[in-house]
């Protein structure tokens, strides 16, 4: 295992009715005026929007709103979020609906008190300091409730890039009610488990030795949302399944299971440039080219992934074939992603081969963009490979 500092302030208030704390947090926090971050409809259907705003109001908080965020949101919420909080003078970010909501957030918070461009975070540097922000989540998927990134999608190039991370990125506190999660489509629900399990698998994937312990926290991780998800969808008001993947999603990205271990994060790289082509889900992107990127690298190390196969899908090892094993558990966990009614083509999200050259050169154009991968060094013509694989599913 290898030297680490690990630091992750983030209050978690967890359970059902939970979210009538947020004013008092909010206060708790520093919080005089809010900036309070929405997405569609779906906050208003759940009952979570009245129970937040009611909570405001009873600890005698003002707040202003920016809603419409989207998935995969886009830099022209940002800096309207931006300017919204320093003509308000919101001193508090508080971001209510899922991992989009929570990244716009992150970043505006970084943006008010930066006298540059805000996408300076994403490119060549990271803040001294952001406006404090609170999360009230309601889709268990990216983890960023507790985690020290984001990812915005920049219109002017369509560049989908992840923030520099930092630890002042992690929300202040983070109010995790599963029952918010259970009026979500099950289309939704599938693609925040893929998320949570692609999250896993980032760190799962690693050439560090002697890293028992954050090996089995992984599969207890993923052996959980295999569980929990398919319960979930079955019936969507179980609340204990709900609560298993809201808790997974945040243990998935929080890092406790990366610590120690170098990370790949090779599969989001390139499932970025999916979402950005084509705006497709991340979780659909990712159910797409997390097996074919499983297929290109597994030579590299085919007993870390017959590992993976044997104590997450319950395969039986084949000593005189490790390989063989290896391949059944990337087979397994295809199925299961179709199980649950995700793309696994390239077809069906709509991508097309002709432009995964398009795709390559893309990625090229943000700082630093190859070689990346932490497992197996990715350059542009391993890119290529591997995407070509994910066409030819």
């Amino acid at each position: 295992m290898n030297n680490f500092t690990f630091y992750a302030p983030t209050l978690f208030a967890f359970g059902d009715g939970e979210e009538s704390r947020t004013g008092a947090l909010v206060r708790q926090f520093g919080g005089t005026k809010v900036l309070l971050v929405t997405g569609g409809g779906s906050v208003h259907r759940n009952g979570s929007y009245d129970a937040v705003t009611a909570s405001l109001k009873a600890a005698e908080l003002p707040y202003v709103e920016l809603s419409g965020i989207q998935a995969n949101p886009r830099s022209g919420k940002v800096y309207e979020g931006i300017d919204l909080c320093r003509r308000e003078g919101a001193d508090f970010v508080l971001a209510l609906g899922g991992g989009s909501v929570i990244d716009t957030a992150k970043a505006i918070a970084a943006g008010v008190p930066y006298d540059g461009d805000f996408w300076d975070f994403f490119s060549t540097r990271t803040p001294d300091t952001i406006l404090p922000v609170g999360v009230v989540l309601t889709l268990s998927a990216t983890g960023s409730e507790g985690s020290d990134s984001c990812v915005i999608t920049h219109e002017k190039g369509n560049l989908k890039w992840g923030n520099k991370k930092s630890d002042l990125y992690r929300p202040k506190f983070s109010v995790l009610n599963p029952r918010f999660t259970c009026t979500l489509p099950p289309y939704q629900t599938a693609c925040g488990a893929v998320d949570m399990l692609a999250h896993i698998c980032e760190r799962y994937f690693t050439n560090t030795p002697d890293v028992a312990l954050t090996d089995r926290l992984a599969e207890a991780l993923m052996k959980t949302i295999l569980e929990a998800a398919p319960r979930a969808m079955a019936d969507p008001n179980d609340y204990a399944a709900r609560a298993d993947l809201m808790w997974a999603g945040m243990l998935a990205h929080n890092d406790s299971c990366g610590v120690g271990r170098r990370q790949d994060w090779a599969s989001h790289q390139i499932e970025h440039e999916l979402s950005a082509f084509y705006d497709c889900a991340h979780g659909a992107g990712l159910a797409v080219v997390m097996p074919a990127w499983m297929e290109y690298v597994l030579p590299h190390d085919p007993m870390r992934f017959a590992r993976f196969a044997v104590e997450v899908f319950g395969c039986e090892m084949d000593y005189a074939c490790p390989e063989r094993t290896a391949r059944e558990g990337i087979r397994r966990l295809t199925a299961f992603f179709r199980s649950l009614g995700m793309p696994t083509t390239f077809a069906e999200i709509g991508a097309k081969a002709e432009d995964i050259p398009a795709m390559v050169a893309h990625r090229g154009e943000k700082p630093g963009g190859f070689p990346f991968g932490g497992f197996v060094e990715i350059g542009p013509k391993e890119m290529e490979a591997v995407l070509r694989l994910a066409a030819e599913q």
